[in-house]
């Protein structure tokens, strides 16, 4: 069996994969983020993300810092627009460190008040380096416009006006609200068995009181397609192009992430990074991506390029867009489109850490890991007519909003 899962008393699930590997990876999944915020909390769920490390019942920050990297391992986290995760790296000879840490960081944090107000600042500096990089920035401010009005809208690290209003208190609540049992996963890949996973579960987890959730996240406002343009005292040209997308459960998910990855994946052979690129010379940074949420989703289309050249490159742009609106893929392309995806995967998998942090946000999303074969199934039967419909309905002239910074 591929992935081995198990769930205890109180509600939390566990994941595991066993692998031949003398690194154990581990981490915690929770269904929570910058969407479940309440209007005051801004960025209260990155915010928790950092300091969640400063300081437990038992331990120290300093002490949290050290119990894993001393023995070269690592402890980190990271904030989305609906999930955080606490994560470690370490040896296998050191499992049992990994599992203490990520429980006691994040069931028995104390949230020092002197630790907060250090940690506002450290938090203000990362805003404000995050708005000296215009190719980052573009991307949240077009979330708040394809999105208004809606918490999943907003930057995920809240902004400096809503960091002073953060308190002890307003962290708790926000931990009481979103951190319940049943909204979480820990998933773990090693070569240890599952009953090594299930002993340590045991031993760090299963004295937690159930806590079930009662918070729904609130549907997003209907969509008004944009057309905006901002100055910006840069070199270059920044320039998105998207549209709302359906929900990661979608049946069709599978055939968008082909569609994107062959109109603008990571290789240098997608259709806009040839057109732009290779053919006209136009933009170095090309990138097509979608990004799925519970209920709805975005896919879009960045590139960077001189400030007289943005016209041409949009004429670019809709010219190949066009091709696949108006034309299906022939046998021999999407066979190609199918290995090159594949082949993608299959690399990926090669990586126990992002192994480790998908199967806990798998479980999260669909309450079950597909294996890879079941993977490759989905995209193998991907047709060319569903290729071309999806292409039609996401990149839509008439549908398509665009953010430019000159």
């Amino acid at each position: 069996m591929e992935f081995e899962t198990f769930t205890l008393p109180n509600g939390l699930r566990f994941a595991h994969k066993r692998v031949k590997s003398a690194v154990a990876y581990c981490g915690l999944t929770i269904n929570a983020g910058t969407r479940d915020e309440l209007k005051h909390e801004h960025g209260m769920a990155h915010f928790l993300e950092h300091v969640l490390f400063k300081g437990t019942k038992t331990r120290s920050s300093l002490k949290i810092s050290t119990l894993l990297e001393t023995r070269g391992g690592d402890l980190n986290a990271f904030t989305t627009k609906e999930e955080t995760a606490v994560h470690t790296v370490a040896l296998r000879s050191d499992l049992d460190r990994a599992f203490d840490i990520i429980a006691d960081i994040v069931f028995n944090p104390t949230f020092p008040p002197a630790e907060l107000e250090k940690e506002k600042d450290v938090v203000r500096d990362e805003i404000n380096l995050y708005r000296d990089s215009p190719s980052e920035l573009i991307f949240d401010e077009f979330e708040e416009l394809l999105f208004p009005a809606s918490s999943l809208g907003r930057s995920i690290l809240g902004s400096a006006k809503s960091l002073r209003r953060f308190s002890q208190e307003g962290v708790r609540s926000f931990v009481s609200r979103c951190y319940t049992t049943d909204q979480m996963v820990f998933s773990s890949v090693g070569s240890f068995g599952v009953e090594r996973v299930a002993k340590l579960a045991n031993k760090y987890f299963a004295h937690l009181p159930c806590t079930t959730t009662q918070r729904k996240r609130e549907p997003i406002p209907g969509y008004i397609v944009f057309k905006r343009v901002g100055r910006k005292a840069t070199h270059q040209a920044h320039c998105l192009l998207g549209n709302r997308t359906f929900g990661y459960a979608h049946d069709n998910r599978f055939a968008l992430y082909l569609l994107v990855n062959l109109l603008g994946g990571p290789s240098q052979n997608s259709r806009l990074s040839l057109a732009l690129r290779e053919t006209h010379g136009l933009a170095y940074s090309v990138e097509v991506a979608s990004t799925l949420y519970s209920d709805c989703g975005a896919a879009t289309i960045y590139f960077g390029t001189e400030k007289n050249a943005v016209e041409k490159c949009l004429r670019v742009v809709d010219k190949e867009l066009e091709k696949l609106r108006s034309g299906k893929l022939t046998a021999a392309q999407l066979n190609r489109a199918k290995r090159q995806l594949l082949g993608q995967i299959a690399i990926g998998s090669e990586s126990n850490e992002h192994t480790m942090l998908g199967m806990g946000k798998s479980l999260l999303a669909y309450g079950k890991i597909d294996s890879q074969k079941e993977v490759e199934e989905h995209i193998r039967a991907i047709t060319a007519e569903q290729i071309q419909a999806l292409a039609c309905e996401v990149f839509d002239p008439k549908s398509l909003s665009s953010l430019i910074y000159e």
